[in-house]
């Protein structure tokens, strides 16, 4: 369970990345269902203002002996440079050697890296310093093809916004889908993107980026059941089935078909979690119709049986 976070701060702390962890992890949303997180920012010099990379500055108010019985540990991005305050890397070998959770944002993998955490690990962090991390960390496992990767105790995020996909999986995998989604819908964000880790990183969902096709989208959502073609989908959207099909393409960045697989795979997910209903009744209510049809799409999006994912992940009593 996530109780108590720690996020420790360093000079030149990047505001958005910090941001993310304080989003997810520091705000209040117990009437939305959320369990409350006990929230510390630390640094090495608690109350004493520092510089962050966006020309301003920020307070921690707690010191690194919060990071001690933390059961997260977020380490937000920082300007790279050759070597990190010892004390700070002290404090995450004691974390990392006990079994908490460390994630990272962005170039924060490089702290990690200077803990040596990070040898024979999967990990990844921003495009832009691929190189510099190999060159820096060889024996590291680096990805440079994923929004996070999930290695344990151990999370790692490619740059920025990745942040928030790497957080939304963590509490998703400790604390259920429900939690993760109100999360997500408090900061309007999708509770799922691609992050190439099947099993445990969440199932794709392609964004609409226009307005034109939402009533057909959350409709199709509404009625997963029914058999949604083309032309039917045109005529409800009032358009050609050429027109029709071009702009899903454009707006969703995927097919129908996929699109609508994608939802009935996330239903099925939930409905996994949450109920007690068996394989076929959730192959009928997620629209597969068949437990061989959602036994073969959940097994090829998620990267596990149906059965195997409900023993892993079921919170319902």
């Amino acid at each position: 369970m996530l109780q108590k976070i720690a996020v420790v701060l360093m000079e030149d702390v990047a505001l958005f990345e910090f941001g993310v962890l304080a989003e997810v992890f520091g705000i209040d949303r117990t009437d939305d269902g959320v369990p409350p997180f006990d929230f510390k920012v630390c640094s090495t010099t608690p109350g004493v203002p520092m510089e962050t990379s966006s020309h301003s500055q920020v307070v921690a108010p707690y010191g690194l002996e919060e990071l001690e019985d933390a059961d997260l540990i977020g380490i937000p991005a920082t300007t790279w440079r050759h070597a990190y305050d010892e004390r700070i890397l002290d404090a995450l070998r004691r974390a990392d050697a006990r079994g908490a959770i460390l994630l990272t944002v962005c170039s924060g993998a490089f702290v990690l890296g200077a803990a040596g955490l990070l040898e024979d690990r999967a990990c990844t962090t921003h495009w832009r310093y691929i190189d510099k991390f190999h060159d820096q960390f060889p024996s590291a496992k680096l990805d440079p093809d994923v929004l996070f990767v999930d290695d344990g105790n151990i999370i790692t995020s490619a740059g920025t916004a990745a942040g928030i996909d790497a957080a939304l999986h963590l509490v998703r995998r400790e604390l259920g889908s429900a939690v993760a989604t109100r999360i997500a819908r408090r900061m309007v964000v999708p509770p799922q993107r691609d992050g190439g880790q099947r099993q445990y990183v969440d199932v794709p969902v392609p964004e609409s980026s226009g307005e034109s096709l939402q009533p057909v989208l959350d409709w199709m959502v509404d009625n997963l059941t029914v058999d949604h073609t083309v032309p039917a989908l045109a005529r409800r959207a009032q358009m050609s089935e050429r027109t029709f099909a071009r702009r899903f393409v454009a707006e969703t960045g995927t097919t129908p078909l996929k699109w609508v697989t994608t939802q009935r795979v996330l239903r099925a997910r939930t409905l996994l979690e949450q109920t007690r209903m068996g394989i076929e009744q959730i192959a009928a209510e997620s629209g597969f119709g068949t437990s061989a049809l959602l036994r073969h799409h959940f097994r090829r999006v998620v990267g596990v049986p149906p059965q195997d994912y409900r023993r892993t992940f079921r919170t319902a009593g």
